[in-house]
Order: C-alpha cells, then structure tokens, then sequence
C-alpha cells in the first residue's frame, strides 16, 4: 500500500476513489451511480442497495464480501466491522494508521453516502411499536459519524437530500474535495444524526418533563429573514406538517409567529368561526351559524387593523365567502379545506398565502429563548367551560350572557398580556392588548370599541388576569357593559364584588390566570 503523501494531499484537497454506499432511498441514486463510475471509484455496498446497483450493471463489492460476515439477526448488524469501519476512520496523515490498513487488508473509504431507515415517517404512519423499533437506524448512525469525524480524510453524504452536494463534487469537480467542503459536509452529517436522535429519545420519553432541550437540524429551514430584515432566520419543523401551502410566497418568520397564534385561537372554537389577527393578536372574531356572516362580522370589529392581517377559520371556504374576503389586503389565511371556486377567487393575487390546516394538536410545550438559555413550559391548554364559573355577585349571568362570556374568555387566553376583551352576541367589539396596566388596557378596548360604533350596553368584559383593584369594574359599568368574567384572587376582590352589587352589574370567577408574554 502506498503510503506517501504527495502535494494534493497537503494542500487538504483529496481524491475520491472508493466509496461506501447505504441507503434505504434509492430515488435518485442512479446518477450518482453513473458518476462514480464515469470517474472510476470503486463502491462498496450492501444488501438492497447492492441489488439496486447491480441491476444497473454497475461494480459493486458486497460488504459480506469484504468482511467475510454475512447479514445476522434480520439485517440488524451488516456494516458494523473493522473491515469497514477501519478504512473510514483511518487518519491518511497518521503513519501507524495506514499501516494498520495493509496489516489487516482494510481498504481506506474516501466516501460514504447514507440514507437512513425512516424512522420518523414510520412513527407517523401508525405503525405498531416493533415496526417502530426496526425502524431505528443502527449501522447508518454509526457510518455517518464516523465518516464525518475523519472529515479531513472522508467525504460524508448523510442523507438524500445532499445528494445534489454530491453530484457538483462528482460532476464538476471530478471527485476532488476541499477540506472546507468537507468540513461543512460533517457539519451537516451531525447536524442529522442529532435530529435522529431527538426524534428516537422523544419517542421513548413522550418529550414530556425533559430538561435538555433539542433541535431536530433535519427539518431546519432557512427563511428570507427574521423579525426584520436584517435578521437571519430558520424555521425547525417539530410537529409532523401543520399545514400544506396551497398558494403564495414563501412564508416569513412574522407569517409564522401568526399562523401559530392563529391556530391556537382557532382550535377554541366549536361553532362557525372567523378570526382576522394581526402581530399575533385578534382584531375580529365572530362566531356565526353562516360562514360568510361570521366572516363580515369579523372584520367589522376593525376593518383598519385587518389590513395586511392573517385571516383563520374553522369551516370550508366557499366562494362567496372568499368573494367578500377578497375584497381586502392580507398576508395569509387558513381553513381546514376550500371549494374549488374559493381557490380560483383567492388565488388571483399571486402573493397571497392560502394555507390547508391540518388540524393536528398544537405542541405540548412552549419553547422560547431567555437570557442565554432555553424557557420550555407546557402549553396553557384550559379552557373554561360553565361548570368552571363561580359566581361571585348577586345576580345571576344568564344563558346568553354566560355563553358571551366564555366566548370573550376564549379570546383574552390567546391576546398579549395585560389583556382586556369586550364582546357581545359572540362577537368582538374591542381588545386592549400588551398594556402596562390592566386600566389602561380596559381604555383601549373601549376605545377600539367605541371608534368602531358599537355600543356597549350588554357587553361583557373579559381579563387574563384578576383585578387588583375595584377601577377596572368601575370604568366598565360606566361604558355600559354589565358582565365581567376574570380569575379572582386579589387581595381586593370585594371591593370589585361589591362594586357590581352596587352598579346592578354581574361577575363570575373561573380560578385560572391566562397571562401571556
């Protein structure tokens, strides 16, 4: 074996000329096949992907022939052998390591290509746990890391989707590769056996009360930039697919911090629902038994704040609907299914984001960065229901009133603290939101209200959090609005009980704060 170092080889540029091939994924692999053997570079394979190769009247040394052992235990352990193992991990640069490779018969690999077995998407197809189990990738794992850990030495293709890194190194540099290339290749190869894992230790631990906190590096996503332009972005897919893109540009990392809110938002409701958001707040909202009612009784709440806003519902979009929908400027909207005429009227502007909702749960848990760590908390998944009220004053809320103010309380869950909601007839009149006082969240949603022309005689007023004092209730009654729904539990509730007592006005408890930050 030769072991002299040459100039190319000092220069950290390498030559490709054996290359160790496993994939579960065969699409595309074809021209990579007639690549390597334009260039002359000996592969090596195994089982299905030897068959593959084969058959297209290829060379291809099987690894049982290299190693002298055949597939055990049901394809469990095929690649796992010095034999392979030796000749990727072996440093060209380290003497006693290439002769190590003569002494043993080892030959050096100079590229790996793994596709490994599809371990997420058989989670995601129901498959029973053995299924799930098979489907953990033992000897794929181990190639990808330790071909990327000689990186100096070692190309590293960790899965299909580099394949196209792989036909530019082949192609248009004639299997020659930099140490840079290579370095970035290994990079990337961690960057999906980290993935792999996280999905592996997710589904053996239910990702619940776990203290690290992991990125699948598989489902990253580069977007155009983050909160302004100016700032780089990423989006790491979690959750299965959210939603399927019908139409539109590419979503943006504002788009996506509404489409989550206004997915949770949607979820609370049962009936006929249409809701307009805008910086990952409501500024319409309407439940009616008529989709295109609900839709216009939405926007009524604020016509201007619904400019350049994200728009979710909870039934079909029909055309009629979507003609009066399409009547005003937004960046996305979100249903569970559209009518074919509904598609034709909405996707007349080419921009426009038309998204189907996939209804799946939203994550359990809520993950944000903090002063140079990590915040994960469960999700705030209560919702109130009657059985859940306390009625604290002296009349009684009725039927509609009760259903009116669950309806508000469902809103202020999902609106940035210091929230205050008024609504009427399951609809949205006015909202304060992200206030610094709850006072001065209360004189915003009047307001907002009050400029819209609504009136508010029989509104009901919902807070995220409890009163601290009587001035919230008070300014309420003297707006006209008569039913207050809030968590309690300050040290002057009474005041604000007695208060309603006095002013004929009614409040019930739910017990549950719903701050959002």
């Amino acid at each position: 074996m030769q072991l002299k170092i040459n100039n190319l080889f000092m220069s950290g540029l390498r030559n490709i000329n054996t290359a160790f091939i496993s994939v579960w994924n065969k699409d595309s692999l074809e021209k990579i096949i007639k690549s390597l053997d334009m260039l002359g570079i000996h592969i090596y394979s195994t089982g299905g992907t030897a068959d593959f190769i084969e058959k297209m009247n290829s060379a291809v040394t099987r690894v049982e022939h290299l190693t002298g052992y055949p597939s055990v235990f049901g394809g469990r352990v095929k690649t796992l052998h010095p034999k392979i193992f030796g000749g990727i991990l072996a440093r060209r640069k380290v003497v006693s390591d290439m002769e190590d490779l003569e002494k043993y018969g080892i030959p050096p690999v100079d590229l790996v290509v793994v596709d490994l077995y599809p371990f997420e998407e058989t989670l995601e197809s129901g498959a029973t746990p053995q299924e799930i189990i098979e489907k953990i990738d033992i000897g794929g794992i181990s190639l990808i890391r330790a071909a990327a850990k000689n990186f100096e030495d070692v190309v590293i293709i960790p899965s299909r989707d580099h394949y196209g890194d792989l036909v530019d190194i082949l192609d248009n540099d004639g299997g020659k590769t930099s140490i840079e290339k290579r370095k970035h290749l290994a990079g990337e190869a961690f960057g999906i056996s980290s993935g792999y894992d996280t999905a592996i230790h997710s589904y053996f631990t239910g990702s619940k009360g776990q203290a690290e906190f992991q990125i699948n590096h598989k489902k990253a996503r580069q977007l155009r930039y983050g909160e302004n332009p100016h700032q780089a972005a990423f989006y790491h897919e979690t959750a299965g697919r959210p939603f399927e893109q019908l139409h539109g540009k590419e979503i943006s990392y504002n788009n996506f911090l509404d489409i989550d809110a206004a997915c949770g938002l949607i979820q609370e409701f049962e009936e006929t629902t249409f809701a307009i958001l805008k910086h990952n707040n409501a500024c319409g909202l309407a439940s009616r038994d008529n989709l295109k009612q609900a839709w216009l009784e939405a926007l009524e709440g604020d016509p201007v704040s619904a400019f350049g806003g994200v728009l979710v519902t909870n039934r079909q979009v029909d055309k009629d609907t979507a003609g009066e929908i399409n009547k005003l400027f937004f960046e996305v909207i979100i249903a569970p299914s559209y009518s074919g005429e509904a598609l034709e009227v909405l996707k007349e502007k080419k921009n426009r984001i038309i998204l189907r909702n996939n209804n799946i749960d939203m994550p359990k848990q809520v993950i944000r960065s903090a002063v140079g760590g990590v915040l994960i908390q469960d999700r705030d998944t209560k919702t109130e229901s009657a059985s859940d009220l306390s009625v604290v004053t002296e009349l009684v809320p009725d039927e509609n009133e009760i259903s009116d103010l669950l309806f508000a309380n469902k809103i202020v869950k999902h609106t940035k603290s210091n929230a205050i909601v008024i609504a009427k007839d399951k609809k949205l009149l006015g909202s304060g939101i992200g206030q610094t006082s709850r006072v001065d969240a209360l004189k915003h949603a009047i307001a907002k209200a009050s400029g819209a022309g609504f009136d508010l005689a029989g509104a009901v007023m919902a807070s995220d959090a409890f009163f601290p004092f009587a001035d919230s209730v008070e300014i309420a009654g003297k707006a006209g609005i008569n039913s207050v729904i809030q968590p309690g539990g300050s040290v002057k509730d009474k005041d604000s009980i007695d208060f309603c007592n006095k002013n004929m006005m009614k409040m019930v408890f739910t017990g549950v704060r719903h701050f959002k930050h």
